[in-house]
């Protein structure tokens, strides 16, 4: 491993130094930057380094626990080699940031982020390190259990199938949180309910299952004909969810299975309740998230200012949620609090009219939506999701040079529109 900085703390300061490399811990090669970490974590630890000397060997107690201060280059991350009929990377325009472009299949990722992996690039030793490692939860992505329609769905005729390498991981003490992205007419109806049938099988190893509607881009020349889900596959989708939630929590006492909140939201159906999404196992997933919100809104809006003075505030979002957030949020404020605060939904011109969600939205269709209304109000918000660390837009848009060509005031919402609204009054 390739060392890029020394910290000055480090009991290695002066010894070791940027450009030397990390050859072995207590005698094992050092795989990677999680590898090592687990490595350290040892009660001593004897380090071997590749310097421009020649080679070097340091003794180490544990007063420095997992971290001695060394900073290492990025890992490589494994890509991912399927072609899967529905992959949003694949309906993506040019000219955007290449690391829109890259897909990842990287188990350690799962691990540290929650990605979903596909397990389709695992290798023996792969397996080896993440039950000997206890690299637990794993994100597994599913979409079915049936081998030849995975296959199809993967683009993938070498694909394994997946339910005896979710019995290995799972009988050596690895817990599994599985996707399936449901595409209508293809492992929707009697195949998801099978899929959730054969993956319940494995529980408590595969502890729960995210269901989660496919998202298709105007982008899709070439690609498998798929269509979109529309009210009616909705709530046909929700209806087998909601048999299974039955049939799990009267064997098990766990609902196991959810849907996304855009199943509920396009079938024009109540969200469930706060409890019923138990320990919200998918809630990066889009599962739950809307009704968390609105359940932190309820129970702390009585604590709002009752005036909010003449600030005109607006609340950019997706058109999926807007309806909601509008009735269940911004007619109380009005009425209850004299705000003078509107829900605005976005059109999403850049993906197409098919894709709903916030967290899909591009700077510049917000922008121009913000340009419109800007004499209107003097506060506007941004949804949450739709910055990464950088303060980019999906589409490379700066959050700067947002602000600086909008007249009123932009600022990023939270997923707590009491918080947000009180940083207003602030």
């Amino acid at each position: 491993m390739d060392i890029i900085e020394v910290l000055p703390e480090s009991p290695l300061f002066g010894y070791i130094r940027k450009g030397d490399r990390l050859i072995s811990i207590n005698g094992a090669p050092v795989e990677d930057r999680l590898d090592c970490q687990y490595k350290l974590s040892e009660e001593r630890v004897v380090l071997e380094f590749e310097t421009g000397g020649g080679r070097q060997t340091f003794e180490l107690g544990n007063d420095y626990d997992t971290d001695i201060g060394l900073r290492f280059a990025r890992d490589r991350i494994k890509p991912c080699r399927n072609k899967c009929i529905f992959c949003f990377v694949h309906q993506q325009p040019k000219g955007m940031r290449r690391p829109l472009y890259f897909r990842d299949d990287d188990f350690r990722l799962s691990f540290t982020h929650g990605n979903f992996i596909t397990l389709s690039n695992l290798k023996p030793e792969d397996i080896r390190r993440i039950t000997e490692q206890r690299l637990s939860p794993m994100y597994v992505s599913v979409h079915t259990t049936d081998d030849d329609l995975r296959k199809y769905m993967f683009g993938n005729r070498r694909l394994a199938p997946i339910v005896p390498a979710l019995k290995e991981l799972t009988a050596n003490g690895i817990t599994v949180h599985t996707q399936v992205v449901v595409c209508p007419g293809i492992n929707d109806g009697g195949q998801l309910a099978k899929t959730i049938d054969d993956l319940r099988e494995l529980f408590p190893g595969v502890a729960s299952i995210g269901v989660v509607p496919v998202g298709l881009t105007k982008y899709r020349r070439g690609l498998p004909e798929l269509r979109p889900f529309n009210p009616e596959s909705a709530g046909e989708a929700l209806k087998i969810i909601h048999r299974k939630q039955k049939e799990s929590f009267k064997k098990s006492g766990t609902r196991f299975v959810y849907g996304a909140d855009e199943f509920y939201l396009l079938a024009g159906r109540e969200l469930p309740r706060l409890n019923e999404y138990e320990d919200m196992p998918q809630f990066e997933n889009g599962i739950g998230m809307m009704r968390l919100l609105l359940n932190d809104f309820r129970r702390r809006r009585r604590y709002l200012e009752k005036e909010a003075g003449n600030r005109r505030i607006a609340f950019l979002t997706g058109k999926l949620g807007g309806e909601i957030l509008e009735k269940e949020t911004a007619v109380w404020l009005r009425e209850e609090r004299n705000f003078m605060l509107d829900i605005i939904p976005v059109e999403n011109n850049f993906w197409g009219e098919k894709i709903t969600v916030s967290g899909l939205l591009t700077g510049k269709d917000m922008l121009e939506k913000a340009r419109e209304i800007q004499d209107e109000y003097d506060t506007v918000f941004l949804p949450p999701n739709c910055l990464n660390d950088d303060n980019l837009f999906l589409d490379d848009m700066t959050l700067e040079h947002f602000r600086k060509n909008v007249k009123a005031k932009v600022t990023m919402g939270s997923y707590s529109i009491i918080d947000t609204l009180q940083g207003v009054l602030s």
